[in-house]
């Protein structure tokens, strides 16, 4: 009788646990990608996509968790169930429809600039022949440069891949490098009060942002786009919006045709 008793405990507790699991959305993002996703002075993560995503857990009544991903990693660690999903200024690429990856529609559209210190003689890609030149890795802007744009990068001193922007932006600091590769809202946050920066008036790639999910799991993409669109309807979508201007031009769900 107490073995029976200790088995339907046992069951009991696993199932709590796996209900427990079901209401927990873990939301993986870069935690160096600000606007979108970043940690503030509080050392708290938070950012245009990370309040959106909290937002939707709260009405779909989920349990919010972040975990903050290797970008050049980010589809294995998804796989690898760390995350739920990936949000956090992510490219839509067809690489990730063709391998099965579950995306959201596009919230974002986004260009590809260059920053580079205002001195330093560089007003367009042109001018970077034999310049060493950073870019985050796994980003659509390192896919750019080694495919449509291999031309340009072909006439880099050097390609300089990093980890994340905020190594990319201080290795321009630094000197290290002498021009960034990276998506404008990041390059308008990293440049704003900083009289040494400039972003260069070329945009050299345009795509838009949305979140995967991984393979199956076509029905949470579909909970959390309702989700959004109910945020969308209610003012929400656009009060944590206006906190955050640099990006409200872009954000496909507050500027439809």
């Amino acid at each position: 009788m107490k073995k029976l008793f200790c088995l339907v405990l046992a069951l009991a507790l696993s199932l709590t646990a796996l209900s427990a699991l079901a209401d927990t959305l873990v939301m993986g993002i870069d935690p160096e990608y600000p606007p979108f996703s970043y940690m503030d002075d509080s050392g708290e993560y938070t950012g245009f996509d990370v309040e959106v995503c909290k937002a939707v857990c709260d009405l779909l009544g989920y349990d919010f968790k972040i975990f903050a991903v290797d970008w050049d990693n980010k589809l294995i660690q998804l796989d690898n169930m760390e995350c739920d999903l990936i949000w956090s200024g992510m490219t839509i690429l067809d690489s990730m429809k063709e391998a099965g990856y579950v995306i959201s529609a596009p919230y974002y559209d986004n260009t590809q600039v260059l920053v580079v210190k205002k001195d330093s003689g560089i007003a367009s890609s042109a001018d970077l022949a034999g310049k060493y030149v950073a870019v985050q890795l796994g980003t659509s802007g390192e896919a750019l440069l080694n495919g449509d744009l291999q031309d340009l990068t072909a006439t880099f001193g050097q390609l300089v891949t990093c980890q994340s922007f905020l190594i990319c932006f201080t290795e321009l600091d630094g000197g290290a490098v002498d021009a960034v590769f990276v998506d404008l809202p990041v390059a308008r946050n990293f440049a704003a009060g900083r009289d040494d920066l400039m972003i260069l008036d070329e945009s050299l790639g345009a795509e838009q942002y949305g979140i995967a999910f991984r393979s199956g799991d076509a029905e949470l993409c579909a909970k959390v786009e309702s989700a959004v669109q109910e945020l969308v309807a209610n003012g929400t979508y656009a009060e944590i919006a206006a906190k955050y201007p640099d990006i409200v031009n872009n954000l496909l769900f507050l500027n439809a045709d």
